[in-house]
């Protein structure tokens, strides 16, 4: 340093005997020798940056080209090495400033101020560069599709933005950044009201990670925003979901923990999805099998085996207790919807698009006035949404058709034909 000043001195002196041999007077002189001093320090500055920019940055670039590692070429890619140049020629203007303004002591600190500025937002950027980074490093582990640290990285960069806004406010008002953290006291009302839904995207993003209730890429319904899709990224104040129809959704982050809805990873991790739909059938149309309608069942093939177990089980019975047979309502009874039923189950049991080993279950639901519900609940072996659609239909169209086959009706209100019909 002492060589520094003693040759900064030497080189101010003989550029102000230059001077003064040109004829300016004393004030002159040294007004003008500070000029070219600061514009010989930014001179210096340029090269520097260009010498770090174009030949040390180019030796970098071809030394992480030959390695095998992927995150210096991430590094390169997020403008890491590019922004560290940017130093260089601030700290040679930083170092040499005060050496050339020696007589304009307020013109020194402004300049030096401004630099020290300048330098704190290229650390800004060279952090952001760095976490950017890190989670483009951090996508190519197979952890990273369970756990997203997209929230985290943007909560690391408020967290830099704070902290860096302080040192710079700072740096401009000549205070300590702990003085100025006590006087800002009063204004953590404000603060908190400005940064609610980054605090509560915090809150939301942390409860969601910890719990692993949303992943990017799944498969989401959540009706009070109008969501029903893939989830194409999680932020730290929103998540974005793309629908089925193309169009894009952007939910609160934390309304995923204050409100409910449905995720369909399990589903698709099962391998299989559900069928839950119901056939309505006319009350009117339920009654007791004659033999003569259990002699036409056993020709179903799905329930033939059915009706001769039940038959036998139901006089065995019958006999057990003398049963009076001449009345119907006596003892127990096959009915045609129970056998129905049984056909169904059949019926499903035989689908080779139906997973046996999930749950199968026709049931009855309670009655209502649109008839009695039959609903059936079992599990497609497809996921994929047009052709689990498809299977779906076959089997309706299917119950459907077969429903008439029990002497049983499909519930149906009136329509304006059936109204011309009774008319006629």
């Amino acid at each position: 340093m002492k060589e520094s000043i003693s040759l900064a001195d030497q080189f101010d002196r003989l550029l102000k005997e230059w001077l003064l041999g040109k004829g300016l007077t004393d004030v002159n002189a040294n007004l003008m020798k500070e000029v070219l001093e600061i514009l010989v320090i930014f001179a210096v500055a340029t090269i520097a940056y260009f010498v770090a920019r174009r030949i040390l940055i180019a030796i970098f670039h071809h030394i992480s080209r030959k390695t095998t590692t992927k995150w210096d070429d991430i590094l390169f890619q997020k403008k890491f090495f590019s922004r560290l140049s940017y130093l260089v020629p601030a700290y040679i203007v930083l170092e040499l400033i005060p050496l050339a303004l020696t007589e304009y002591a307020k013109i020194s600190l402004v300049l030096f101020r401004a630099v020290e500025v300048y330098m704190l937002f290229i650390t800004i950027l060279i952090f952001n560069s760095v976490l950017n980074a890190s989670e483009e490093i951090y996508q190519e582990y197979e952890m990273s599709k369970t756990r997203p640290i997209k929230g985290y990285v943007q909560i690391g960069k408020m967290i830099i933005y704070v902290i860096f806004g302080i040192l710079i406010i700072s740096v401009f008002i000549g205070k300590s950044p702990l003085a100025l953290l006590a006087g800002m006291g009063a204004l953590s009302a404000v603060l908190m009201l400005i940064f609610k839904d980054s605090i509560l995207g915090l809150v939301g993003g942390i409860q969601l990670a910890a719990n692993d209730m949303l992943r990017k890429g799944d498969w989401i319904t959540m009706s009070k925003f109008g969501a029903d899709g893939t989830v194409q990224d999680i932020t730290l104040t929103t998540v974005k979901v793309q629908n089925f129809d193309k169009t894009i959704t952007t939910v609160p982050t934390y309304s995923f923990i204050a409100d409910s809805f449905q995720n369909w990873r399990g589903m698709e991790e099962s391998g299989v999805r559900r069928i839950k739909r119901s056939v309505h059938i006319d009350i009117q149309s339920i009654k007791f099998c004659t033999p003569e309608m259990l002699d036409r069942f056993r020709k179903f093939q799905h329930v033939a085996a059915y009706v001769d177990d039940k038959e036998k089980e139901i006089r065995e019975f019958n006999e057990q207790y003398e049963i009076d047979n001449s009345v119907l309502l006596n003892g127990r009874r096959q009915t045609n919807i129970g056998v129905f039923r049984a056909y169904l189950i059949g019926y499903l049991r035989n689908n080779d698009q139906i997973d046996p080993e999930m749950s199968l279950m026709v049931r009855q639901l309670q009655p209502t006035d649109s008839g009695l519900p039959i609903e059936i609940y079992c599990f497609s072996k497809v996921q994929e949404w047009a052709p689990y659609e498809n299977i779906q239909s076959d089997i309706f169209d299917h119950v459907l058709a077969a429903v008439p086959l029990f002497d049983l009706h499909v519930f149906q209100n009136p329509t304006g034909n059936d109204l011309r019909a009774l008319k006629s």
